[in-house]
């Protein structure tokens, strides 16, 4: 067992010192989601006590470093990113500007009758068929959000098979000249349901932020897209844009 070394002549508090070893520790050797060694195990390396040891846990705790899970430990956090939404949001775009890579990997496609929410909100009949679209982004290979896109077949009928990678809103604006512009977000703190915490490499217990979004087009302002997103709450922060 590795031994850490705290000075106890310095004038700096003990838990500052043990603190600050384990920052650099964590950001150094424990990948986001990890669990650390027992506090008992952790005191003993400092060779402190529990009490003090936890004290310095929860100066990690407090600026979300790490988290407590009642009977299973002390976990390192995922970084929150910032996540800008506005009216011309575009996932791709909003991560490479942050500094990291993206990807969209495409889940399901399929074609089913629009139920009431769905219609009303691409203003077009109870039961009419829509493109139904799953996919998961990832960011840095790790899970970020699902999104359900749902699209009119009539207006676009070959959506479906048209779309094979990239971005959907990409393929909407380059292949049928069609730029979206978010006129609604509705953004829920709810639980996963169904594969999401599964495909979102997640607890079913805890949240996700779910965003209700109604894309129209820029040029005419009527409904193209209806879009539930699902991110991690424990990796994103919305901030929302006027």
């Amino acid at each position: 067992m590795n031994l850490y070394v705290v000075d106890r002549d310095s004038g700096l508090a003990l838990y500052v010192q043990i603190a600050r070893q384990l920052e650099n520790l964590v950001l150094s050797q424990y990948a986001p989601g990890s669990r650390l060694p027992a506090e008992a195990e952790l005191a003993q390396r400092f060779c402190v006590n529990r009490h003090t040891l936890r004290r310095a846990v929860d100066e990690l705790v407090d600026v979300g470093l790490l988290e407590r899970r009642h009977g299973l430990g002390v976990f390192v956090l995922d970084t929150q990113l910032d996540y800008r939404i506005d009216q011309a949001t575009r996932f791709t775009e909003n991560i490479s500007a942050l500094g990291f890579m993206s990807e969209n990997r495409i889940l399901r496609k399929q074609a089913l009758p629009a139920i009431r929410g769905v219609a009303q909100r691409l203003d077009i009949m109870e039961g009419e068929m829509v493109h139904w679209i799953e996919t998961l982004r990832l960011v840095e290979q790790r899970p970020m959000c699902l999104i359900s896109h749902f699209v009119s077949t009539k207006k676009f009928p070959d959506l479906s098979e048209r779309f094979v990678d990239a971005s959907l809103h990409t393929l909407l604006r380059e292949g049928y000249g069609c730029t979206l512009r978010r006129s609604e977000s509705l953004v829920t703190a709810v639980l996963p349901q169904g594969e999401d915490a599964k495909l979102l490499g997640m607890p079913q217990n805890r949240p996700v932020l779910r965003v209700k979004s109604v894309n129209v087009n820029d040029r005419d302002g009527t409904p193209v897209e209806y879009a539930i997103t699902r991110f991690r709450a424990d990796r994103i922060q919305l901030r929302i844009n006027p």
